[in-house]
């Protein structure tokens, strides 16, 4: 049975649109575009830094540019899609905000511990952030599968 009547399963899946919505462009360009941004913004913040820099904030400087990049790669990956995509891009993103969360706290958590001041304000800060982006992990994976199995149950309606 499918939702639409006088549709079968096989052309339910035949007319999913291969274009991607315009809320959806919209978020793939700007995550391009900010991810581009940023990596350029970080890039020319390490290079004109005076001095030899302490290996810990090469490092820094170094995940912080992986991060925008994969921003814009994910942005990039995203408009290039001609496919349904059955809630993978949620599932990608979700995944490189939970890195980005997990290696931005290690950083600033290490950064207030050798300052003096306490690792108590990062924990907390950057353990909301992981939360909120493992809450989105968990919520895009559970989308995703809902999605495949919905797609997965038309098939077999169908039959061959």
């Amino acid at each position: 049975m499918t939702d639409e009547p006088g549709l079968s399963a096989r052309e339910m899946l035949d007319r999913l649109d291969t274009t991607l919505s315009r809320g959806t462009r919209i978020r793939a360009v700007a995550a391009l575009l900010a991810g581009l941004a940023g990596a350029v913004f970080v890039t020319s913040l390490w290079w004109s830094e005076p001095g030899p820099l302490p290996d810990r904030t090469h490092l820094s400087f170094t995940l912080l540019t992986v991060f925008c990049l994969a921003w814009a790669g994910y942005g990039g990956w995203l408009l290039t899609r001609r496919v349904p995509l059955f809630a993978t891009e949620q599932v990608v993103a979700a995944g490189i905000a939970l890195a980005a969360s997990v290696g931005t706290t290690g950083i600033t958590v290490v950064a207030a511990a050798r300052s003096g001041t306490g690792p108590g304000p990062a924990l907390a800060v950057g353990g909301l952030f992981i939360a909120a982006a493992a809450t989105l992990a968990v919520r895009a994976r559970a989308r995703r599968a809902a999605l495949l199995r919905r797609m997965r149950q038309l098939t077999r309606q169908e039959g061959p």
